[in-house]
């Protein structure tokens, strides 16, 4: 069951409105997910929706249950003018720092769409790091309907990678806790040590002193 629309959302197309009253058609919304876990990939998703068109039910998705996310990420597949993920790895994460690795990811995302998009609208604060021109919004992803759409894209597929790691890396939980540092998480760090997909410059929460 998809829910109704968040109340800050109740015209979801307010924000993109604006550009294409403009003739600024390509409002590429982004957001990412994986910033905090101790493991697996940062991803960002970036979303353009067909003018005038929303996807009902798609607001932040962590409003959202894992099936509502799997149902609504079809549905924005479907009906929005293009979507792309682009993602940053646990080295890449050591190596840049986790800054530097979401704006790697988000530029992945962003070249990864059909046609370079006309504006492009995060969530959260500006990005110095991102080498593209963008504005940022706090609370994007509850505001602005194309940045809700791709945390939805976003979440869904980073979640996915997840549980399929999880086969090749049992014992971790990640088919639950999908990286982050749960107590079922640190404890196999514990006994089982880092993974290639652990993030060791997280090494204080990873437990292992590095």
């Amino acid at each position: 069951m998809v829910p109704a629309s968040s109340p800050r959302l109740q015209d979801p197309l307010a924000y993109e409105r604006r550009f294409w009253s403009r003739g600024v058609l390509r409002i590429a919304g982004v957001d990412e997910v994986g910033r905090g876990p101790l493991a697996g990939p940062v991803l960002a998703g970036a979303v353009i929706l067909r003018p005038g068109e929303a996807v009902p039910g798609a607001v932040d998705s962590k409003q959202l249950s894992p099936e509502e996310r799997e149902e609504l990420n079809e549905q924005i597949l479907r009906r929005a003018q293009a979507v792309a993920v682009g993602a940053a790895s646990a080295r890449e994460i050591d190596r840049l720092n986790i800054l530097r690795a979401t704006a790697l990811a988000i530029s992945r995302a962003l070249a990864r769409l059909p046609a370079r998009p006309d504006h492009v609208i995060l969530d959260g604060l500006p990005l110095l790091q991102l080498d593209w021109e963008h504005e940022a919004q706090v609370d994007g992803d509850c505001l602005i309907h194309s940045v809700a759409c791709a945390s939805i894209v976003a979440k869904v597929c980073r979640d996915r990678l997840m549980r399929r790691l999880a086969e090749r890396y049992p014992g971790y939980g990640w088919h639950t806790n999908v990286g982050y540092a749960t107590e079922e998480h640190r404890e196999a760090l514990r006994r089982l040590g880092p993974t290639p997909h652990h993030r060791l410059t997280f090494g204080a929460q990873l437990d292992l002193g590095l």
